[in-house]
Formats: C-alpha cells, sequence, structure tokens
C-alpha cells in the first residue's frame, strides 16, 4: 500500500512556482526594441550630409576673413578725378590723404563719400576701391546758378551753400528772398530770363521780399518794380512798353513801377540826380 502511493506521487508532476503577488505569467520583452526601432527610422544619410553642410557653412567666414587678411594691403594712393571750379584736385587729395596707410578691406568707404561730401563745393563723391592699394574718387560739384541773400551762393538744383571763395562763381545773376522760398525764386527767374532773352534784354536780379513783393533788375540797369499781384501780367506789360516807349531811351531809366492797371511809371535817371544832395 505504502509502495503504490510512492510511485503515484512520482508520476504527478509538481506545480510550477507562482510569483508572489502575481496573477498571471507573460514571455519578458526586448528592452531595446523601441531604441531599435527609433534608430532604423533615423534618416543617416541625410543626418549626415546636412551636418556636413552646416560645418561647411561655418568654415567658410573663418576661411574667408583667413583669405582676406592674407590678402590685404595698405592703401599706398589716392586718385581724385572732376571737373574743379570752386574746389580744388590737390584740396581733395589733400583731405582724402588721412586714409593712406589704412586696411585695403577694412577702409569704410562710406565713411569717405561721407566725408567729402560735407565740403562745400561737393555735391557728390563716389568712391571706389582698385587692387592692390589704391583709391578711386570721382567728384561731382554743385554747380552755382546765381548770388543768394548774404553772399551765399543756390546751385542749379535749388540748394544754398557758402563756400569760403563764392566770388569763383564769376558773374551771376542775384537773387534775394526768404531761405524757404529759394526755388520759388528761381523758377520766376527763369520764366522771365527766357522772355527777356527772346527781347534782347538781360536779367540780372530778383529779389522777393517777405511780404510777397517782387522785384526785377535788368542787365542795363533797370530796376522794375512788380508788386505782389498779378506778377506775370505786369512783367508782360512793362515789356510792351519798354520796346514801344522805353527802348531807345533805355540809358536814361532808373526805375519803372509796373504796379498800375493801364501802364507803368518810369523814374528817369536825371530825376535822380535832381532829388540828390548837392554840394
Amino acid at each position: 500500500m505504502l509502495e503504490t502511493l510512492l510511485i503515484r506521487s512520482r508520476a504527478i508532476p509538481s506545480e510550477p512556482p507562482r510569483r508572489r503577488g502575481a496573477t498571471s505569467l507573460e514571455p519578458d520583452r526586448d528592452r531595446f526594441g523601441v531604441l531599435k526601432a527609433v534608430l532604423a527610422a533615423v534618416p543617416w544619410l541625410q543626418v549626415g550630409l546636412g551636418t556636413l553642410i552646416v560645418m561647411l557653412a561655418a568654415l567658410v567666414p573663418w576661411g574667408t576673413g583667413k583669405v582676406l587678411g592674407a590678402m590685404d594691403q595698405q592703401i599706398v594712393a589716392v586718385d581724385v578725378n572732376g571737373e574743379f571750379v570752386g574746389d580744388t584736385r590737390s584740396n581733395i587729395e589733400r583731405a582724402a590723404s588721412q586714409w593712406i596707410g589704412q586696411s585695403y578691406f577694412s577702409t569704410d568707404l562710406s565713411e569717405i563719400k561721407a566725408g567729402l561730401e560735407q565740403r562745400p563745393w561737393v555735391e557728390s563723391a563716389a568712391v571706389r576701391r582698385v587692387w592692390p592699394g589704391r583709391l578711386v574718387i570721382n567728384i561731382r560739384e554743385k554747380k552755382p546758378l546765381a548770388y543768394w541773400t548774404d553772399g551765399r551762393l543756390v546751385s542749379r538744383t535749388g540748394e544754398l551753400f557758402s563756400p569760403g571763395n563764392p566770388e569763383v562763381a564769376g558773374n551771376l545773376p542775384r537773387l534775394a528772398g526768404p531761405d524757404e522760398r529759394v526755388r520759388d525764386v528761381i523758377r520766376m527767374a527763369q520764366g522771365m530770363n527766357d522772355k527777356l532773352v527772346s527781347h534782347g534784354l538781360l536779367f540780372a536780379g530778383l529779389s522777393l521780399e517777405k511780404r510777397g513783393a517782387w522785384t526785377l533788375e535788368l542787365g542795363n540797369g533797370i530796376q522794375v518794380v512788380l508788386g505782389r499781384d498779378q506778377v506775370e501780367q505786369r512783367f508782360d506789360r512793362f515789356i510792351a512798353v519798354y520796346e514801344t516807349r522805353l527802348e531807345s531811351r533805355s540809358d536814361e531809366v532808373s526805375r519803372v513801377d509796373a504796379r498800375y492797371t493801364n501802364g507803368v511809371a518810369v523814374q528817369w535817371k536825371s530825376e535822380v540826380s535832381a532829388s540828390g544832395p548837392k554840394s
């Protein structure tokens, strides 16, 4: 009986051990499966090319700086070109000589340009480099149109400027008026000059008072008072009267007042002399 029981106990397999607290068993997962999947999804060729491009891009400025540093020279000469009336080539060269000895690549050309354009006669300056160590400067001067109030000059573009040598502009008309009206004065003067030339008369000057009154001066010394209103009509009336009545006696006329409705008033030089002080 005992023998039978022993044999039977060997035939029945023992139950597998259970983990404490576990209700079921699952096979172990691959701990590196997720990492392998991520690595497999990365496009390594594109990443490599991108990294290479970034590295090359970072090296380009460094390499360029090294090349330019090796090629850099000092500025050894300055060439100045232009037609000069108010300024001189030697003065411009002397002003630009401060950049001789400076770095060819590092020198700021815009700074040179701005410095030269501060000169009274310079309208514009163009600066360029010429390898290996030369600057070429092209200067365009202001073209004076007339003398302005207080001895200043006005350019053809309507800019007022005060050079130290305005007399080099030569024999120019004289314009006067408020500074903010300079373009109005130029416009009026040009229109009158065109008409005077067509009638054989010379334009010498034009002034505009603060209250708006215009006075014209001819090349023969005659002053023409035009006032504030209907200035162009009064100017045309003066031209008509001058051609019919005054041209033959122009050397006797001192002043013409064209502010009248139907004619002009003439002041003769003899009247001026007679009204002057007597010794």
